[in-house]
C-alpha cells in the first residue's frame, strides 16, 4: 500500500485544526500510519507544518481563483471568497497560529503573492467607493483573516453553526468595511 501524502497532509490539517498541540504519534495515528511512516515523510514538526503550509496556501489560492474576485461587486466578491474559503478555514486559522512560533527572517513567497491579491481586491473595492478608504487594504486583509480564523475556531468549538459561518464573516466585516453615505 502506497502512502498518500496529501490524505496525510489532509488528515494532520484536521486533526492540528482542532488541537494545534497534538503530538506526531497523535498524528500518524489520525492519518492512519505509524510513527516511522510519518517520520520518513516529514522529520518533523517543523516539517510537517512546511508541507501544510504549502498545501494552505494552495487551498486558499484556489478559494481566490474560485470566487471571482474581479466579478461583479466587491461585496459580492467578498460573501464568495469566504463561502470558498471555508472547508480550508481551519487550516488556515491554524496554521496563522503555528507561524507566530517560527522565528527568523524567512519571507514566505506564497502569503506574500496572496496576501497582495486579497489586498488588490480591497483596494478595488475602495476605488470603486464601495469600502471605506480610511482602512488600509493591508488592515482589511488582517480583519478578513482574523474573522475566518476566529469562525473556523467558532465553529469547531460548536458556538457557531457551520451553515452560519459565511453569513457572521461577511456581516462583521461588511458591517465595518462599508461606506457609509454619512462619511
Amino acid at each position: 500500500m502506497s502512502l498518500d501524502r496529501e490524505q496525510v497532509l489532509r488528515s494532520a490539517a484536521a486533526l492540528l485544526s482542532r488541537r494545534s498541540t497534538a503530538t506526531m504519534d497523535e498524528v500518524a495515528r489520525a492519518a492512519g500510519i505509524g510513527r516511522a511512516t510519518l517520520h520518513r515523510h516529514f522529520a518533523g514538526r517543523d516539517a510537517l507544518v512546511r508541507a501544510l503550509e504549502d498545501l494552505g496556501i494552495q487551498e486558499f489560492e484556489a478559494a481566490l481563483d474560485a470566487a471571482g474576485l474581479d466579478e461583479g461587486s466587491a461585496e459580492d466578491g467578498l460573501r464568495r471568497l469566504i463561502v470558498a474559503v471555508e472547508p480550508a478555514a481551519g487550516l488556515l486559522s491554524f496554521l496563522v497560529t503555528e507561524n507566530q512560533l517560527f522565528e527568523g527572517d524567512e519571507m514566505n513567497e506564497g502569503w506574500d503573492r496572496l496576501d497582495a491579491r486579497v489586498a488588490a481586491f480591497f483596494r478595488r473595492g475602495q476605488e470603486r467607493g464601495e469600502f471605506r478608504i480610511d482602512l488600509t487594504p493591508a488592515w482589511l486583509t488582517e480583519a478578513l483573516y482574523a474573522l475566518i480564523g476566529a469562525g473556523a475556531w467558532a465553529v469547531q468549538a460548536g458556538r457557531v453553526a457551520g451553515q452560519d459561518f459565511p453569513h457572521m464573516i461577511a456581516e462583521l466585516l461588511l458591517g465595518g468595511a462599508r461606506r457609509s453615505v454619512e462619511q
